[in-house]
């Protein structure tokens, strides 16, 4: 991804320009307290709501910028792009206000609602390609496109006016918000959000600390600035889909390095768990990636107290076929879902006997797979249960091997699990 420069640093100019430019296009998103946050926090929390934009993210801003500013001979034979979802939109609804074609590459796993809003925003003027199973693979087929047909290339993130146009939106933190602000917390996929938005603050706001969150399955910028280069990671939990690279750019691999004040990351199954405290107690819809500046709040719990600090929500592209998914990630991440290899005596009576004598009063059955195949002593059975509280997960194994139930726990077995998920 050596597109431009290494050398390269946002210019304030060159970002004011871009809000001027994004003005007619682009709304000035609301900077709103959280009073659940800031109460389990005991901080002041605001969040920045990109998720309120016409796409619902805040991708527009640097793809709007970057279309709005090539030339006649660069737009002649149309432009391509490759993104899991949100860069499409700001795409595609470029394409249709300024009457351009564009070809969308996206990853074949992309949620179908993110397909469909592409769709919608770009009409006409966008042909869309499903293509592999990943972002990169996006890229490439994309890369391929462009050169072997003369289109121009839109990147998603590594390109100065796409980070240009991201860092507008520290332009608006900063105009709404006429206190200190001590944290801005900032959602990592590509880098080019966290790279525009920390050179505004680095230049208006020096004192205050910038913190990039990544998914742990996916801690492609963490790495990189940890090994003190930007390496390609071999693979990556693709769940947060909006931020799930598996190699940053180099420009904004740059950047992120001398501005971020932290580079940290936070597991899928809290992310999880945020997005289901963020409906059930602020009515607020998020994607993953959206949610992942406040899952990651709880590692800076002391540090931010008493402070001002600005989580940004970059997205609420989620579709709604996900939600099993994302329960069931969130009730294992809080150590309340388990799944176990049961092993039933093959008499009568032993289902009641297990429900009877060895569940807890709390402890319900999710899951149950069994087959009675052969006439051997004892026939296996995959059960899940959930739990009330974790503190009951000990006593229930102890009860099933008590009563000769017990077979595997299928939790902590990748190879295993992995089909129940």
């Amino acid at each position: 991804m050596n597109i431009e420069s290494k050398t390269y640093y946002p210019k304030l100019k060159d970002i004011q320009k871009a809000a001027i430019t994004l003005k007619e296009v682009v709304a000035v998103t609301p900077l709103f307290p959280n009073h659940t946050c800031s109460v389990e926090y005991e901080a002041n929390i605001l969040l920045k709501r990109e998720d309120l934009q016409q796409v619902r993210s805040y991708k527009i801003r640097g793809a709007y910028n970057k279309i709005n500013s090539l030339s006649k001979q660069e737009l002649s034979n149309g432009i391509v792009c490759a993104s899991a979802g949100n860069h499409a939109q700001g795409v595609a609804l470029a394409c249709s206000k300024k009457k351009i074609y564009g070809t969308i590459f996206m990853p074949a796993p992309t949620p179908k609602q993110k397909v469909e809003q592409v769709k919608m925003f770009g009409g006409e003027f966008v042909d869309i390609q499903l293509s592999g199973d990943t972002f990169d693979d996006a890229y490439n087929a994309a890369k391929y496109v462009s050169d072997s047909l003369g289109k121009t290339f839109v990147h998603p993130f590594n390109d100065k006016k796409i980070i240009e146009g991201q860092g507008t939106v520290g332009l608006e933190i900063i105009d709404q918000f006429e206190k200190f602000i001590d944290y801005v917390f900032v959602p990592v996929g590509g880098g080019g959000l966290a790279s525009g938005l920390s050179s505004v603050f680095k230049i208006m706001s020096p004192g205050t600390k910038v913190i990039g969150v990544e998914p742990e399955g996916a801690p492609s910028m963490k790495t990189a600035i940890g090994k003190g280069k930007n390496i390609k990671l071999p693979s990556i939990d693709k769940f947060v889909d909006g931020a799930a690279v598996q190699q940053v750019g180099d420009l904004t691999y740059e950047i992120c390095k001398k501005n971020l004040a932290d580079m940290i990351t936070v597991p899928e199954g809290k992310v999880c768990q945020t997005i289901l405290d963020m409906y059930n107690k602020d009515a607020i819809v998020v994607e993953p990636a959206g949610a992942l500046t406040l899952a990651a709040l709880d590692q800076y719990r002391d540090k931010i107290k008493g402070k001002n600090v600005v989580c940004l929500i970059s997205g609420s592209n989620n579709d709604i076929t996900r939600t099993a998914e994302i329960k069931e990630r969130a009730l294992l991440f809080k150590g309340l879902k388990h799944y176990f290899i049961i092993r039933f005596p093959q008499r009568a009576g032993a289902l009641k006997e297990f429900v009877m004598d060895v569940l807890g009063e709390n402890d319900d059955i999710t899951f149950f797979e069994y087959s009675k195949k052969t006439n051997r002593e004892n026939g296996p059975a995959v059960v899940g249960v959930e739990l009330e509280k974790i503190e009951d997960l000990n006593p229930l194994i102890e009860r099933m091997k008590k009563r000769n139930f017990y077979g595997e726990y299928l939790n902590d077995k990748p190879n295993l699990f992995e089909f129940l998920i």
